[in-house]
């Protein structure tokens, strides 16, 4: 059984690769198309899974930079749209001090439900791709 963090992580997913390949259109008419798509989990789910998308498309810019300085000889628009939100969304969560209150504990969590989402969602080699720059990325802030 999943825990309901990452089913929160997996729906937002969901949601910023629709927001992404519908482009960028408001992410509440995103989630209102991709909720008739994706049943189950409930409301609450969904709700938190547009928080954290919601987050991630206010900081998009930001996060996209943090991306592009840990990756060695990739463009960020070279990613697959799966590697690039699963990304986004890990950057998210290890930048936002409100998220990760013990940094020590949590990137960790962080950095192994991003590889998750990428065996689940990514082509073969996403795994370490995503371990390898998320690794990069949290050293560079200090969290591991």
């Amino acid at each position: 059984m999943l825990r309901p963090e990452s089913k929160t992580r997996a729906r937002a997913l969901q949601l910023l690769c629709a927001w992404e390949l519908q482009d960028r259109a408001p992410l509440p008419d995103v989630a209102s198309r991709t909720v008739r798509l994706c049943r189950g989990g409930g409301p609450q789910l969904l709700e938190q899974a547009e928080g954290l998308a919601g987050a991630v498309v206010q900081d998009v810019g930001t996060l996209d930079s943090l991306a592009a300085d840990a990756t060695e000889n990739w463009r960020l628009d070279r990613l697959g749209v799966v590697e690039r939100n699963i990304l986004r969304i890990a950057i998210r969560e290890l930048t936002d001090d409100t998220v990760l209150p013990d940094p020590s504990k949590s990137a960790k969590v962080v950095i192994d439900e991003a590889v998750q989402l990428a065996h689940w969602f990514g082509p073969v080699k996403s795994p370490g791709f995503v371990n390898g720059v998320l690794d990069r990325i949290a050293r560079s802030l200090g969290r591991l």
